[in-house]
């Protein structure tokens, strides 16, 4: 009887996910109970659905118009922090006793993204029309990924949704917090690069032509070094957009062949790992986030050969993806993982120890864990101590730059002096 009348309700409700983003903000302005003025924003359908709400509050409502839309606005798409936003919201309203169709339902109505509301009002008729949870999210692998979808129906089988989402929010908050330290340690040297670069063309193009000028006058060779530094500024006056052309093409050529080759991806990732510094924290950065995702899918009851794979993939280099997946075929054959990942000699004694204490224990997950954080704390010294270290490096290069063009400029001068004296 129950089965039935969840199955009638979808038709019904279905129209409702739908005019979810047509939800408006609305300024008011009235008076409370008090006789006093008051006035804000709420939102709503309709007037005749917000005047209600503000009597609910105790409010005599005397103006409600529709807030004016800004000329620049714009409908953001959904972050991966969103997602680990929306996943944390779930894990906390399931732990308090929501149940989940009105979980969803009151994030859905919530949330201030209009895709976000759209998408989980289409997730949530899903859920209305007795689709299991992890089904209705599994078309949406552009904002969950295989290993969310599969850690949902693990909780769905174990019970334990709530618990599951609590660890999948965890592991999506750590999983951003890391990728966004990545991103800075990635930042600075191709800032250094690309200043380098520009302070350099602008100086070429610009300075050295008028000290061109002035040795036209002198009547004497010029040095080597000045000679050449002219030839590339001409060069650069005549060609630039050759230059520009050349660059573009280069770049988009490697942007389209690391996209569609597997190939070329691999090679770039064994390359950023043998870069002083920076593949030291890449290095540190692949194993927090395998043990990461290790621990959390084997604490949601993933079999440890289903969360190898995932944890895998979710290592973020080639490198170590295929390490791991030679792990787990040893691991598939009856070899201790521990004993197995020594066999590839990329991972630290540390990692390999701690792994070894919690296979013997029973508390892999947990020892796991504890290597995530350490592997997470020691990215997040790196990156601070590569970010202490570049600014010195920048001005080093500039400044060598910089100094390398004006010395060549003055060395006719200098000569010249040296001829009068």
């Amino acid at each position: 009887m129950a089965t039935a009348t969840t199955v009638k309700k979808p038709r019904a409700k279905k129209i409702e996910p739908k005019s979810q983003p047509k939800i408006f903000t609305f300024e008011w302005k009235g008076t409370n109970r008090d006789g006093r003025k008051t006035g804000g924003e709420l939102k709503g359908a309709t007037v005749a659905e917000v005047k209600s709400q503000l009597k609910l509050q105790g409010v005599t409502p005397k103006v409600v118009r529709k807030k004016a839309s800004p000329f620049f606005a714009h409908n953001p798409d959904i972050k991966p922090m969103d997602i680990a936003m929306v996943t944390r919201q779930i894990a906390t309203m399931l732990a308090a006793g929501v149940p989940l169709v009105t979980t969803i339902e009151m994030l859905g109505r919530g949330h201030e993204k209009l895709k976000m509301r759209d998408l989980l009002g289409t997730i949530l008729s899903e859920i209305q029309s007795g689709i299991p949870l992890s089904d209705a999210l599994r078309p949406h692998r552009r904002y969950f990924d295989d290993l969310y979808v599969d850690l949902v129906a693990a909780g769905e089988h174990s019970g334990s949704l709530d618990a599951v989402f609590d660890r999948i929010a965890t592991y999506r908050e750590k999983a951003e917090q890391l990728k966004s330290k990545i991103k800075k340690a990635m930042f600075y040297p191709a800032a250094v690069v690309v200043v380098a670069v520009a302070v350099t063309t602008l100086l070429l193009l610009f300075v050295v032509p008028q000290f061109e000028d002035i040795f036209k006058g002198f009547g004497a060779e010029l040095p080597a070094f000045t000679q050449m530094i002219i030839g590339i500024s001409r060069w650069l006056q005549s060609s630039w957009y050759l230059f520009v052309i050349a660059i573009t093409a280069g770049i988009w050529l490697f942007v389209r062949a690391h996209r569609n080759s597997q190939a070329v991806r691999d090679r770039v990732d064994e390359f950023v790992l043998k870069i002083p510094v920076i593949g030291n924290i890449l290095h540190k950065a692949a194993m927090a986030r395998f043990s990461r995702t290790l621990a959390t899918t084997f604490a949601a009851g993933v079999p440890l050969i289903d969360g190898m794979e995932s944890a895998a993939g979710a290592s973020g280099n080639a490198v170590y993806r295929k390490a791991l997946l030679k792990v787990r075929q040893e691991v598939m054959a009856g070899m201790q993982m521990n004993v197995a990942m020594r066999t590839t000699g990329l991972f630290p004694d540390m990692l390999i120890q701690m792994v070894m204490i919690g296979e013997e224990s029973g508390s892999l997950d947990n020892m796991l864990n504890k290597v995530a954080n350490i592997y997470e704390m020691q990215v997040d010294d790196a990156v601070d101590g590569l970010s202490s270290l570049i600014e010195p490096i920048m001005m080093v290069v500039i400044g060598t730059l910089v100094g390398g063009l004006i010395v060549g400029m003055y060395l006719p001068i200098f000569q010249m002096g040296n001829v009068v004296g």
